[in-house]
C-alpha cells in the first residue's frame, strides 16, 4: 500500500508485517504498538484480515488498541462488510478489546447470526461488551436463536456470552427449554444452570442437560 509521506521508519515497520516470518511479524506490530501512529491504522487492520498466526494477530489487535479510537474504529466498522470470514472475527475482536460503544450500531444481527463460527463468536463477544443497557434484552432474544448452534467450543462462547448479560436473559432460556430441537433445549438447560452456578463448569452442566433432556424434562423448576 502506498501512503503519502512515508519516513523510512514506517515503511519499514509496514514491510515487517508483511514478512514471511511470523516473528518478524510480532515485533513488528510490537513495536507500531509501542510507538503509535495514525499512519499505521490502515496497514495493521489489512493484516489482521489475512495473518494466519494466532499470536501476532493478537499483538496486531494490541497495537489498534493502542491507537486513538477516533481512528481505528470507523476503520474496523468498514472492515464488517468485508467478504474475507477473518477480517470480520478479528475487526469484532478488536472493537470488544477497544471497547468503545459508538459501534454497536455496527454489530448486526447479521454478524450475530453468521454463518461463519468464528465469527458469530466474536460478534457475540464484542456485544456483551457494548450493548447498551437498554438493548440487553433484545439483545439476548437475538443470541437465544443460536442456542444449539456447533459444536461445544461455539456453545460454550454462547453461552458465557448470554450470562455475561445476567437476569435479562431468563424469558429467553425458559422459551428455548421446551423448543422442539433437543439440541437447542438441552444447551438452553445447561447455560441456565451455568448461570446460577458458573463454577460447574459448562462440560458438567451439558451433560446434565442432556440427562434431562433424555427424560423428558425442560429444566424448568416448578
Amino acid at each position: 500500500m502506498t501512503m503519502p509521506d512515508q519516513d523510512t521508519e514506517t515503511i519499514r515497520a509496514v514491510q515487517g508485517l508483511e514478512n514471511g516470518d511470523p516473528s518478524v511479524r510480532l515485533r513488528a506490530a510490537l513495536a507500531v504498538g509501542t510507538s503509535p501512529d495514525p499512519r499505521f491504522v490502515d496497514a495493521l487492520v489489512e493484516r489482521c484480515a489475512v495473518e494466519p498466526e494466532f499470536y501476532v494477530r493478537d499483538m496486531l489487535t494490541w497495537a489498534l488498541t493502542r491507537h486513538a479510537a477516533s481512528m481505528t474504529v470507523p476503520r474496523l466498522i468498514d472492515e464488517l462488510r468485508s467478504e474475507r470470514a477473518q477480517a470480520r472475527s478479528q475487526a469484532l475482536h478488536t472493537l470488544s478489546k477497544i471497547g468503545d460503544r459508538r459501534a454497536w450500531p455496527a454489530i448486526t444481527r447479521a454478524l450475530l447470526t453468521d454463518a461463519d463460527d468464528e465469527v458469530a463468536r466474536s460478534a457475540w463477544r464484542a456485544a456483551v461488551v457494548l450493548v447498551p443497557e437498554g438493548e440487553r434484552s433484545e439483545l439476548a432474544g437475538v443470541l437465544a436463536t443460536q442456542l444449539g448452534r456447533g459444536e461445544r467450543a461455539t456453545q460454550l462462547s454462547l453461552s458465557r456470552a448470554l450470562v455475561a448479560l445476567d437476569s435479562v436473559i431468563t424469558p429467553a432460556l425458559r422459551a428455548a427449554m421446551t423448543h422442539p430441537d433437543p439440541r437447542v433445549r438441552q444447551h438452553a438447560i445447561a447455560t441456565e444452570r451455568l448461570s446460577r452456578d458458573p463454577d460447574a463448569g459448562f462440560e458438567f452442566a451439558i451433560e446434565e442437560a442432556k440427562r434431562v433432556v433424555a427424560l423428558g424434562g425442560s429444566g424448568k423448576e416448578e
